[in-house]
């Protein structure tokens, strides 16, 4: 999620993600709240600004840390969980997210003063404006929101048909593909929308797309940014769901969803040169990267900071997981699934509600019950992390598992690791998707 992040699941963006990605909210709000998804404990407040503890967060907000980079994300995401599993938000949570679009239809991270107007330098960011289309467009209701949003993000398409989470720069495929799920979400078909060039959005995804290029164990893997290509689990967690015109919300399957993983074929020449191959093509060489990545490491993807040894990364994995899904790679989404359902519920106490909405999320994309993942109740956890909910069905109303108390026991050496490095590697986490790959 991503901004994606995933977005895991993004800098001043979301991805996890992703995004922003999958996603820089999924990313960011991983790494910021400690290492939380989207964009996903340990936020630190930028060189200037308050502390999250001097401030008095607004009424409606999901989560405890400062919204600054990523509330708009984060706020979405939970929104978007939560009524994925039949719980209605409060009506104050609604409102909030509502209140931060700008005029002209963007969303920036975080506007304190919702009722003046957003300032002409504001940075407004496709990730965060994204994510908010999918969850609003899910509540219903909020058709000239939606409008508008989209509005906004047709008008800073690039030429080549790709996003970039602030308008004029290079694409990245975890931007151009939280857009693409907001294009889907919003009724809108992401082939139809066209840049000044005659470029659509999968179009620019595909530009990003490492195909045979590079070494064996990189085929079918795709690359944040092409400046650098490099490959880049998160953004292949990214692309290859948002090759399929599909968003944060993946559907079940079924058990029937087992179709294998199919490598591209580099060997004997045949996979076409990058942004010619067909989505189905390009989606499940994007697969069998991640598959191989998630083997190689014990069934979990990687993420490092400077001067760190590389340590599990949570959101990017639960990306991975909702890729494979949404690819109807139900087997081998498995492992990693079980992964997260032994190893995440620490990561997710620590970093919020972005953490919660991404593992909510893959489990409901490969059909297993977040109420019950790995002994934690993800729903029950993501709704106390903020207001009440207006209503919650039967299945639903149960207490939350003693696991996802707010304590620290037993949590992970790396989820420590991460809340202590975080300080030191703020920047390199804020532009680290631009930087090659896991």
């Amino acid at each position: 999620m991503a901004p994606t992040a995933s977005l895991a699941q993004q800098a001043p963006a979301p991805h996890s993600g992703a995004p922003l990605a999958r996603r820089a909210a999924t990313a960011l709000a991983a790494a910021m709240v400690l290492a939380a998804a989207a964009a996903p404990a340990a936020y630190a407040a930028a060189p200037g600004s308050p502390s999250a503890a001097a401030k008095k967060l607004p009424d409606g907000l999901y989560g405890t840390k400062d919204p600054q980079y990523d509330g708009v994300w984060r706020q979405s995401l939970a929104l978007l969980a939560q009524h994925t599993v039949g719980v209605r938000p409060a009506a104050s949570a609604v409102r909030w997210l509502v209140g931060q679009q700008c005029a002209d239809g963007a969303f920036t991270a975080f506007r304190a003063e919702p009722g003046k107007p957003c300032a002409a330098k504001a940075m407004r960011d496709t990730n965060q404006t994204a994510a908010a289309v999918q969850a609003l467009a899910a509540l219903g209701g909020h058709g000239e929101a939606v409008d508008k949003a989209v509005g906004w993000l047709k008008s800073v398409q690039n030429d080549d048909g790709s996003w970039s989470s602030m308008p004029g720069s290079p694409g990245d495929a975890n931007s151009t593909s939280v857009v693409i799920g907001a294009l889907a979400a919003a009724g809108r078909k992401p082939a139809s929308v066209t840049s000044k060039k005659g470029r659509t959005p999968y179009d620019g995804l595909l530009t990003f797309r490492l195909g045979c290029a590079g070494k064996e164990d990189a085929h079918g893997a795709f690359t944040f940014q092409l400046k650098g290509a490099a490959p880049n689990a998160d953004a292949t967690a990214a692309a290859a769901t948002g090759v399929l015109g599909k968003g944060f919300v993946v559907a079940p399957a079924g058990r029937g969803a087992h179709a294998p993983v199919t490598p591209p074929a580099c060997k004997d020449g045949k996979d076409k040169k990058p942004g010619k191959v067909s989505a189905a093509q390009a989606a499940d060489g994007g697969a069998a990267y991640l598959v191989a990545q998630l083997d190689k490491n014990g069934q979990h993807l990687l993420s490092a900071m400077p001067g760190a040894e590389p340590q599990p990364d949570v959101g990017n994995t639960a990306d991975a997981v909702v890729a494979l899904a949404a690819g109807g790679h139900g087997a081998a989404a498995r492992q990693p699934l079980a992964w997260l359902q032994k190893n995440a519920a620490n990561w997710a106490r620590q970093s919020g509600p972005a953490a919660y909405a991404q593992l909510v999320l893959a489990a409901h994309a490969t059909g297993s019950d977040p109420r019950s993942f790995g002994g934690t109740d993800l729903v029950t956890a993501l709704n106390a992390t903020g207001p009440e909910p207006a209503a919650v069905s039967a299945k639903h109303a149960k207490n939350a598992d003693a696991s996802a108390k707010d304590d620290d026991g037993g949590i992970p050496w790396w989820v420590i690791g991460v809340g202590l490095a975080f300080g030191a590697g703020l920047g390199f986490l804020l532009s680290g998707r631009k930087r090659g790959g896991l």
